[in-house]
């Protein structure tokens, strides 16, 4: 089994919208790796969050903004031959971003994350109260660096990029 870049932006972005959930990395406050599995929206420029406005997330990202958030598709188990356990694998489509979490403050701004966020499980906009808006996080993370992969595919001739 291979293991493939995705290069093209159009793959990228249906991997991100093909998730329920996002993995959400971080450095917690004393310095070890903290991963929130959250709940996202997409733009194809960045990725938006919303949390409670205080909790052990939002002191961390206080100290240092810097997260990897990571999308993985429903994977399927494949095989080579039934008989042989080490052709079974994983197949997979894996996006990982790197960026800065930006926490939003302009009401209309978050409103519009929020919508962004709800689009993304529902396909459609909500209205919201005041109250709900200001007594929500919002975070703003734009994606500076992006990896993808495809994963657990018997090799093709027709692939341009492998990687072991």
């Amino acid at each position: 089994m291979k293991t493939y870049s995705i290069e093209e932006q159009r793959r990228i972005d249906s991997v991100i919208r093909t998730c329920k959930i996002c993995f959400v990395g971080m450095i917690d406050e004393q310095g070890d790796p903290y991963v929130l599995p959250m709940n996202f929206g997409y733009d194809g420029d960045a990725v938006y969050i919303h949390s409670a406005s205080s909790g052990k997330s939002i002191r961390a990202l206080e100290k240092n903004p810097k997260v990897c958030i990571t999308f993985c598709t429903n994977p399927e188990l494949v095989w080579q031959h039934p008989d042989v356990a080490c052709s079974y694998r994983m197949k997979a489509e894996s996006v990982i971003c790197n960026g800065i979490a930006l926490f939003e403050s302009d009401f209309f701004e978050k409103e519009k994350a929020l919508n962004l966020i709800m689009r993304q499980y529902t396909g459609r906009d909500f209205s919201y109260s005041i109250p709900a808006v200001n007594n929500v996080q919002v975070w703003k993370i734009a994606i500076e660096s992006v990896a993808a992969k495809e994963f657990g595919v018997k090799p093709d001739k027709g692939r341009a990029t492998v990687r072991p």
